[in-house]
């Protein structure tokens, strides 16, 4: 993959830079080979997933795309954790994603081999199950509720101000629209899902699969 204006080595001291700006503790100088063990493995992680966005031109990083480079920290802390399990390293990776992107998406969750978000500002992401071809968009949140987490689907998207919550199975292909919240509750797949009447959900069926429009499948 091509690393646009960065070489794999430039990138790690580009990142190991921002944490000690972030967090001046004098600590950030142990960051640099933990991520140079393991930034190659992150870094076919993102490229799958740049690979597969419609919008983006495969095979090419872009560490000034916050998106993407949303995406490489949350793969790079992941990736770290499953190899080393080094917690310190990993918060930093992820205090550094929130501070830039204003996402908490914490480095134990397993996010899908192939995931989009359009705006990551707001967007809280729990302990759940994801599907893939997962789409979030700004100030979408998935959440446990009592202890039960939610289980999404493949090619689920999530608009602006959505959320799912709690015991909510959420079928493949449901398009949750803005500002409605799944709460403990199922939808079928394959549907537009609604606000009704009396905070009923209402679920349309859809046409065809809303992942097309964001994947290449």
């Amino acid at each position: 993959m091509e690393l646009i204006d960065q070489t794999p080595e430039s990138l790690a001291a580009y990142t190991c830079a921002q944490v000690a700006a972030l967090v001046p503790d004098g600590k950030a100088e142990t960051l640099l080979p933990l991520i140079m063990r393991n930034q190659a493995q992150a870094l076919a992680r993102v490229e799958r997933c740049i690979n597969a966005v419609r919008m983006w031109h495969p095979g090419r990083f872009n560490y000034l795309h916050s998106s993407q480079y949303c995406q490489y920290l949350y793969y790079l802390a992941n990736t770290i954790w499953r190899n080393e399990g080094d917690a310190r390293a990993c918060t930093r990776l992820f205090l550094l994603n929130k501070a830039l992107n204003g996402i908490d998406l914490f480095y134990e969750i397993e996010m899908p081999e192939v995931f989009f978000i359009g705006h990551s500002v707001g967007i809280v992401l729990a302990k759940a199950t994801y599907g893939n071809y997962l789409v979030l968009y700004q100030n979408s949140t998935v959440g446990k509720n009592h202890g039960a987490a939610p289980v999404i689907g493949d090619g689920v998207v999530m608009y602006p101000n959505t959320a799912i919550i709690g015991r909510s199975h959420v079928g493949n292909g449901s398009v949750i629209a803005q500002g409605v919240s799944v709460i403990n509750r199922d939808t079928p797949g394959d549907c537009l899902v609604y606000a009704g009447n009396a905070g009923d959900l209402v679920c349309k069926p859809v046409r065809e699969p809303a992942a097309e429009e964001y994947f290449r499948l």
